[in-house]
Parts: structure tokens; C-alpha cells; sequence
């Protein structure tokens, strides 16, 4: 199963690395993620994507409190939530091809944010399946490069970390 995980910590050098070489020690994979500042500059919020039943993600909880840093742990998984992310996906588009490659940008809400000789760059923000989709849709005309921030969320409503 999959589970988004939010972590408060203190905004300090080398937390992050210690997140992460806790998961590495432990054998566990990051599918996922995303590291910044909140509306507090002394605390960051990491966020982490993650496979495993409810044990593994219970030990993790577990393990991660043990680090100094870290202020608060919460999984959205069980919670409702909004996640997104930004992609930018440099795509082979000769002159030919571009109104189409243009107008399937704009049905997802995308934006042309650089033009080449023969490519596009699109920006897409949004749920992952949302950004799934348009890099299929693109993938037929040649994806030259593609990046993803990773996934960031939060809980809806007035539940918070």
C-alpha cells in the first residue's frame, strides 16, 4: 500500500540526510520526495512517499520520532488530502506537430513555458495520475526529458500537522 507521509521538522542542516539514511539503514524505498520551508521559517515540512503495509509504517513512525529534529509525523493516507506536483517535460515537436502538441497541453491545463527550434517545454502542476496521463499522451511524440518535484500535501479542512 502506498502512504503519504508528512514530517515537521526543525529547519537545520543535515536533517534531511538523517531522514533519509533512516529509511536507506532500514532497506525501505522513498517513491517520493519533497523538502521545504512552511509559513514558520524555523520548520520545514518534509514530505515522503512510501510502500509497505501498516507495521512498516508504524515502525517508520516509530523510528523517525527517535530523531531529535523532528517535530510532528502524520500519514494523509487514511485522511483526505490534497497532494500535487509540478512536472516540466521537454517534448520533440517539430513545426508540424506543435498546434497538436499545444492544444493536448491545454486540455491539462498545462503551460508552454520555452520553445525550441524542434521542442516544447510544457509545465504541469497537479495530481500525479493528472501528470501520468499527459507524459502517455506526449510520450508518442518523443519525450526528450522529463522532471518531477515529487509530491507535496496536506490535509483538507481544518485538520492540520
Amino acid at each position: 500500500m502506498q502512504h503519504v507521509i508528512s514530517v515537521l521538522v526543525e529547519n537545520r542542516p543535515r536533517v534531511l540526510a538523517r531522514v533519509a539514511s533512516l529509511f536507506a539503514r532500514r532497506g525501505y524505498n522513498i517513491e517520493s520526495l519533497a523538502v521545504g520551508p512552511t509559513h514558520n521559517p524555523t520548520v520545514s515540512r518534509i514530505t515522503l512517499v512510501v510502500r509497505g503495509d501498516e507495521d512498516i509504517l508504524e515502525q517508520i513512525s516509530k523510528q523517525l520520532y527517535k530523531l531529535i529534529d523532528v517535530i510532528k509525523v502524520g500519514d494523509f493516507t487514511e485522511t483526505n488530502f490534497v497532494d500535487r506536483e509540478l512536472a516540466l517535460i521537454k517534448v520533440n515537436a517539430p513545426a508540424a506537430l506543435r498546434g497538436e502538441i499545444i492544444q493536448i497541453a491545454e486540455v491539462f491545463r498545462a503551460r508552454v513555458v520555452d520553445v525550441g527550434e524542434r521542442n516544447l517545454m510544457i509545465e504541469v502542476t497537479g495530481p500525479p495520475a493528472k501528470i501520468d496521463a499527459l507524459e502517455q499522451l506526449v510520450k508518442k511524440y518523443g519525450i526528450l526529458e522529463l522532471t518531477r518535484t515529487g509530491r507535496i500535501a496536506l490535509a483538507r479542512g481544518a485538520r492540520a500537522l
